[in-house]
């Protein structure tokens, strides 16, 4: 979370006096990594200068879930055993190596780098001893992504199964472990993944990458880890939607087995140090409404968050558990301007959104940033160029992306990774999915908005991108209305517009365009750009390296860029209400990125774009 937990004396009820105990980082977790026995990345063709602070002792130590904080926890990544067998066979009898874990498979962090492929399937083991801290308490193995298909056993026996790649899923061992008693606990898991060869979610993976389709990523991408929670009644998730025309927030706290006479107290903190700003109580499993006075507003300009403190106590008024998590205050709305002309509104003013378009990819870790620097890095280097927006392309990432979201003051566009076949372009009405793939994407879209529903960055939702699997456009845009009605929609980025959601979104290369203005829907450009400069010593490859315009110096690059900036402005004052460059970085041979993919250089000048890009939210600013 933002701060971290307080220390709270409880008598019916009532906050009866408080201790601030501020701390300045996140709960440490328990070992629970093997030791590195001369363990190290595979030969990458390109790796970042992260890289060479990857430990199996160290692999992503930072706590998961800001946004759910315990104090207890223990990582569980660092060195597996891995083996890859054909996707028919059982558990294997022999192992292949060691996996470095989180990363996947087929990144050179993992230290193995071999493609799985569609015929077989990724098998992983290790063992664990549990704290004896954690005795007597109901013990969870949560898994914050694993592509695609999932089947987990502890100690032996099947404990979960789950299909999903992006969405995080949350597993009770605690028979399992307290079975095992003062013997090691073993989780296997066996993965398949048919990339291209099956209808899931993917995103740009591809089994021949090239051009947009980037490498396969297969397995645990993900922090795994264990925590332990009351035996009995829990916290398992909150529901945090703030109301800034009514000056609260409404929470639900989800509190499986509570008892009829427990309570749920909240008590709110402007930031970390202070005393308390307010509070409420109400029962488990029910909304309950904390105001906010005179609300500092989350914007881009001051991304202001609310620590809050989320205490169940029983019928005595005993803490029986309790998270920290944060929140902001903020609103996004299309309105009219001044001139009668459709908007984004934010906070209840017309805001212009700029930024790139962010495929989220690694060369050393594909999916997964190598650290948590790293993961952050990206966002720091986009507001730094003046951008105030970034539109996440068909990826979803770790909870840790959006938390350094909502602390910088990061716009975000969420879409919805594509899957199953490709409509085609303009196609009207989209492809016809088998009932399994579309109960399998509407279960997994829903899962993905539910996970991050939380983050304040997150302002629209993109179901579709391009036609990409694009079915039922009307159907899914009401689905994901009626799923989060507090945020934008835009049904489809590019190409097959059926006339709903909240923008109508079009792609053009190089461009700028925009489309005619609409009388209820705002118009956006979801795609431009995509200026290519390949630099030597930073190259994926040495070939097949390309960009939608291409250009041989960065000198070049620049006048090119800036030149769309400048067709670019008028656009907003007629109308335009955001735009997205492509792209953040290159990626593999890909390379028309703001940066080259090993994030050693920016390949235009900062201060340049900086002032230009600042141009473009004038005219919205001041109709």
């Amino acid at each position: 979370m933002h701060n971290q937990p307080f220390l709270l004396v409880l008598r019916k009820g009532v906050v009866k006096s408080l201790v601030c105990a501020v701390m300045l980082s996140f709960p440490v977790a328990a070992l629970g990594g093997p030791v590195a026995d001369g363990w190290s990345p595979a030969k990458g063709s390109l790796m970042t200068r992260w890289a060479s602070e990857v430990t199996p002792g160290n692999v992503h130590p930072e706590y998961p879930r800001p946004q759910m904080v315990r104090d207890e926890w223990m990582n569980l990544n660092g060195l597996w055993d891995y083996a890859i067998t054909p996707k028919a066979d059982g558990r294997p009898e022999k192992w292949d190596g060691k996996i470095l874990v989180p990363f996947c498979v087929e990144s050179a962090l993992s230290g193995v780098m071999k493609t799985v492929g569609r015929e077989s399937r990724i098998w992983y083991r290790r063992s664990f001893k549990a704290p004896a801290t954690y005795r007597g308490k109901r013990l969870l193995l949560h898994f914050g992504a694993v592509d695609w298909d999932t089947t987990v056993w502890v100690n032996g026996a099947e404990a979960a199964k789950h299909r999903g790649g992006y969405d995080p899923f949350t597993i009770d061992i605690t028979e399992a472990v307290a079975k095992a008693g003062d013997r090691a606990c073993e989780v296997v898991l066996s993965v398949y993944d048919p990339t291209k060869g099956g209808t899931q979610p993917r995103g740009k993976q591809t089994d021949n990458p090239g051009g947009i389709w980037y490498t396969p990523v297969t397995g645990i991408w993900q922090t795994v880890w264990l925590e332990p929670v009351p035996k009995e009644a829990y916290i398992r998730s909150l529901k945090i939607v703030p109301d800034v025309d009514k000056g609260v927030v409404r929470i639900t706290v989800d509190v499986p087995g509570a008892a009829p006479a427990s309570k749920i107290v909240l008590i709110l903190y402007r930031e970390a140090g202070d005393l308390k700003l307010d509070g409420a109580s109400g029962k488990p499993n029910e909304e309950v409404v904390v105001p906010v006075k005179n609300p500092r507003l989350w914007s881009p300009d001051d991304p202001h968050l609310y620590d809050l403190k989320v205490v169940l106590v029983d019928g005595t008024a005993t803490p029986r558990d309790s998270v920290g998590t944060y929140f902001a205050m903020r609103k996004i709305a299309i309105a009219k301007d001044a001139r009668g002309i459709n908007r984004l509104f934010l906070n209840g003013k017309p805001l212009f959104q700029y930024g790139p378009l962010d495929q989220g990819w690694w060369p050393d870790g594909l999916y997964t940033a190598p650290t948590d620097e790293a993961l952050r890095y990206d966002i720091e280097v986009t507001r730094k160029l003046g951008m105030n927006m970034i539109r996440k392309h068909v990826k979803v990432e770790p909870d840790r992306w959006y938390y350094h979201c909502d602390k910088l003051g990061m716009l975000v566009w969420q879409d919805m990774p594509n899957g199953d076949k490709h409509a085609g372009k303009g196609f009207a009405k989209g492809i016809t999915r088998t009932p399994e793939s579309a109960r399998q994407y509407d279960l997994e879209w829903t899962r993905i908005m539910t996970a991050f529903g939380n983050h304040p960055c997150i302002v629209m939702w993109v179901p579709f991108n391009e036609s990409w699997g694009q079915f039922d456009t009307p159907r899914v845009t009401e689905m994901t209305r009626k799923l989060d009605p507090t945020r934008l929609v835009n049904s489809s980025s590019g190409w097959s517009d059926h006339g709903t959601g909240d923008v109508q979104d079009i792609h053009r290369y190089p461009g700028p365009g925009m489309a005619k203005l609409e009388e209820k829907r705002a118009v956006v450009l979801g795609e431009f750009g995509g200026l290519g400069l390949p630099i030597e010593g930073h190259l994926w490859w040495d070939k097949k390296n390309w960009g939608y315009r291409s250009f041989t110096s960065r000198k070049e690059l620049t006048a090119g860029y800036l030149d769309l900036i400048t067709k670019l402005k008028p656009l907003v004052s007629q109308g335009l209400a955001a735009a997205i460059y492509t792209q953040t970085t290159d990626v593999e041979g890909e390379v028309n990125g703001l940066m080259t993919y090993d994030r050693a250089m920016i390949k235009m000048n900062v201060e340049e774009l900086r002032k230009a890009h600042q141009g473009l939210y004038a005219p919205v600013s001041k109709p």
